[in-house]
């Protein structure tokens, strides 16, 4: 370390809440240096995990929203997609791009994660990495505390202002190194390793895809309707998402867009709350909205059922014979 500096050694983390993510920035706080988190907010991941690992360890945490850059990016990743819809080496260096425009601007002197080298054997390896760090235009300031050692020294490293041997050389897919040294920081609570961005969700990219295959535009209020419910398509241009759940209706609920949106309620019998994204003009496919929308609640299958359909043009009650499920399988968009 630079035992000369005047100000402190500041370095900015990617979090993801993870135990990894929270021992790199212990790691690095034994050594004196100032640590603070970012974190990146969209529609397919959030804050929360980050939030709780910012309390329980007192590393202040920066959030921002990237919508609008991330979805550019997603819409055509230069170096693909894994299993489903999730661009994990354009996703890392897009987030250190950002996070290096807040290093540059808010003067932290280096970048760092918690990611351990061969641990994903898609984003993890070594060529990975490499470009990451350099499709980021970060190269040189990344820090990977916990595999640093089996990694090329960093800019920050060459200059002292980061003492190399005080880190470490973990590799490969074993969690046990971290889960002792989480014991040996008293750190008790924190998350799997697995899960949290729905990109990598089988359900959730298909209903992706299928919006990409059929929209120019999305709206990030879309996007949050995704997670929910069962979504049928009715027409290239229309589909309806039908609530599951109480829960899932109340989720629903929330992302509605008053403005463009279709909302659809069977009446006199409990059911799910549906949606039309975006609206749409076609009295008929309204109707086979409303239609499926009844056949999901219990009113009887044999009778005419009241749905109450409400636009941005006003409320009206229409009359439906009921779809049962089993007659739309095949719109599902599974």
């Amino acid at each position: 370390m630079d035992n000369t500096r005047q100000k402190p050694v500041r370095g900015l983390g990617l979090c993801s809440g993870g135990l990894d993510s929270i021992l790199s920035a212990l790691v690095l706080r034994d050594q004196g240096i100032d640590v603070t988190w970012i974190c990146f907010e969209t529609p397919f991941f959030s804050d929360e995990k980050a939030r709780q690992a910012s309390q329980i360890t007192g590393v202040p945490l920066i959030v921002r929203s990237i919508f609008p850059r991330y979805l550019k990016m997603l819409k055509d990743p230069p170096a693909g997609y894994g299993q489903y819809m999730n661009p994990c080496m354009d996703c890392h260096a897009l987030m250190f791009k950002l996070a290096g425009e807040t290093m540059q601007t808010d003067g932290f002197d280096f970048l760092f994660s918690g990611e351990v080298l061969g641990q994903r054997p898609m984003s993890q390896t070594y060529p990975s990495l490499r470009y990451v760090a350099k499709q980021s235009g970060m190269d040189g300031y990344i820090v990977r505390p916990l595999s640093a050692k089996r990694l090329p020294e960093s800019i920050p490293e060459q200059e002292g202002l980061i003492d190399r041997e005080q880190l470490l050389d973990l590799s490969g897919r074993s969690r046990k190194p971290q889960m002792r040294m989480a014991a040996q920081y008293g750190i008790t609570s924190y998350p799997a390793p697995a899960g949290g961005c729905l990109l990598t969700d089988k359900g959730y990219s298909h209903r992706l895809r299928d919006i990409f295959d059929h929209q120019a535009l999305y709206t990030e209020a879309e996007l949050h309707l995704l997670k929910f419910g069962r979504h049928l398509r009715l027409d290239p241009h229309t589909k309806v998402i039908v609530g599951r759940t109480r829960k899932e209706n109340e989720s629903i609920g929330k992302w509605i867009d008053a403005d463009r949106d279709i909302v659809l309620k069977t009446m006199g019998y409990p059911g799910p709350t549906a949606v039309i994204p975006g609206g749409c003009k076609a009295e008929s496919l309204v109707r086979r909205a409303a239609a499926i929308c009844a056949g999901y609640s219990k009113a009887p299958a044999d009778l005419f059922a009241n749905v109450r359909v409400t636009g941005s043009d006003g409320q009206q009650v229409i009359e439906v014979m009921p779809i049962p499920p089993e007659e739309v399988k095949d719109l599902l968009i599974l």
